[in-house]
């Protein structure tokens, strides 16, 4: 008897095709999460719309939208690749997930690049709702895209590397807090809604070292003053992306 049309093909998928679909998956169950939604597209989107029409405080520009937008795209990358995908995986890894897909033909940097891809989809949804608010409140962005989109990426890779060592070593209660507390301290002290010059000169120092401020304020240069690429901004990025996607890699526990 012929097996014909019909011959089994026993084997894993290629590993493009796994990525694809696992990416896939990880962007609609981040998009259908409604927690994830608050942090990703609410928060952000009633902050910028809120201390630009509201004289809150004083950002030093004429047009506060100019000083909020850069920051506000700053803290959108850091909810999405920090806070949202510390809290997501750490969920994972407790109810036994990670485990599971581990065991599974996906090999493990595969899952963690799907997971990345996911997070990069998010933030380009969160650039372009941002971008359009912004725009629509008055604001004139300058610069470089390169530049723009360099600094993106390296943000993305340095809160993504802390998010997966948080999530990879903590309790997912203790992922919880700890995410949501990092994120309120980041967004009050981080340079994204007020000014780093606000703060004592011994604390703006130490502020200006952390990735968020390092985004916000690169970010600043380039679409608000016009400025080339800032590449102290850059490496202090960097030297977090490094950092923390090392610690992940090395600490990081699937159960």
């Amino acid at each position: 008897m012929s097996t014909g049309t019909y011959a089994p093909k026993p084997g894993a998928a290629p590993v493009g095709r796994m990525i694809a679909a696992q990416t896939a998956l990880e962007t609609k169950m981040l998009l259908r999460n409604g927690e994830q939604l608050l942090l990703t597209v609410i928060i952000p989107s009633l902050l910028l719309v809120l201390f630009s029409t509201v004289d809150i405080v004083d950002t030093g520009t004429d047009k506060a939208v100019d000083f909020l937008a850069p920051g506000v795209l700053a803290l959108a990358v850091m909810s999405t690749a920090f806070t949202g995908q510390a809290i997501a995986t750490g969920f994972e890894r407790r109810y036994g997930v990670l485990k599971r897909l581990g065991a599974s033909p996906l090999p493990r940097w595969a899952l963690m690049t799907a997971k990345t891809l996911s997070v990069l989809v998010t933030e380009v949804l969160q650039v372009l709702l941002l971008t359009a608010i912004a725009l629509g409140l008055g604001w004139s962005p300058k610069g470089d895209p390169l530049s723009v989109l360099l600094l993106l990426v390296l943000g993305t890779a340095a809160f993504s590397g802390l998010g997966l060592l948080m999530a990879g070593t903590l309790r997912a209660e203790a992922t919880l807090a700890a995410a949501n507390l990092v994120f309120l301290l980041l967004l009050v002290g981080g340079g994204v809604i007020v000014p780093l010059d606000k703060f004592p000169d011994a604390a703006r120092s130490v502020l200006e070292l952390l990735p968020i401020s390092a985004l916000s304020d690169g970010l600043r240069d380039v679409l608000q003053g016009g400025a080339a690429m800032p590449w102290g901004q850059a490496l202090i990025l960097a030297v977090w992306a490094v950092l923390g996607l090392g610690a992940a890699a090395k600490f990081f526990r699937w159960e």
